[in-house]
């Protein structure tokens, strides 16, 4: 059986994120799985899981093999709250129930990858700070968050990760630039593990900035 890389992406589908904003991300994932699928090592091993959050949290991908991968459609509503606890108590579920370990008669998957993109803040911060040591404790082999657009907050998002990036807009160029630097993270995150070395991350591009 080959080793799976599972790959989470929780996307902010709150109402800040209709219109433009959303559009720009489903290109942008298309793009992202149309990148992977070129990549041997990847179509063979990335299962790909979508999880959104917006007042609901929805496991709108539940974790899938890129070759049988069809993205669903992402839909925002009018307006409320961020609930990124929500999606962090979710995927901690998830998680627990999809990861397999490695055992004295099977190797296990390899380490996790999770991507965050968000364009606010928590609005339920207490169920976040209160489900941050959890995911810290499942062992990704690197978490990557993305404040995206003026109105973000990295400062919370730095208290899940050391790897958070930050975009100045939300429009289809940054959005694109953005997922083919995932496309590129993952690429290498599974080429990595498949050697023993540490999670690198590639140098992202001139739109997608670094939090210090």
């Amino acid at each position: 059986m080959v080793r799976r890389l599972p790959v989470y992406l929780l996307l902010d589908t709150s109402g800040s994120m209709k219109g433009e904003p959303i559009e720009s991300v489903k290109v942008g994932l298309e793009a992202m799985v149309s990148s992977l699928r070129k990549d041997p090592f990847a179509l063979e091993s990335v299962h790909l899981s979508i999880i959104t959050f917006d007042r609901e949290v929805k496991d709108i991908l539940p974790l899938t093999e890129l070759e049988n991968l069809t993205l669903p459609d992402i839909i925002t509503p009018e307006s409320g709250p961020t609930h990124l606890g929500m999606a962090l108590e979710l995927l901690y579920e998830r998680c627990n129930k999809e990861f397999i370990r490695g055992s004295s008669t099977q190797k296990g998957d390899w380490k996790p990858l999770l991507f965050i993109m968000t364009d606010g803040k928590p609005s339920d911060m207490a169920k976040y700070q209160e489900f941050i040591p959890k995911i810290q404790s499942l062992g990704f082999g690197s978490i990557v968050a993305c404040a995206a657009g003026p109105k973000s907050n990295s400062e919370s998002l730095k208290l899940l990760t050391e790897n958070v990036v930050h975009l100045d807009t939300t429009d289809s160029s940054t959005f694109s630039h953005f997922f083919k630097w995932v496309s590129a993270s993952v690429s290498i995150g599974n080429r990595s593990q498949g050697s023993g070395d540490n999670n690198e991350l590639p140098p992202p591009p001139p739109d997608v900035h670094p939090v210090i």
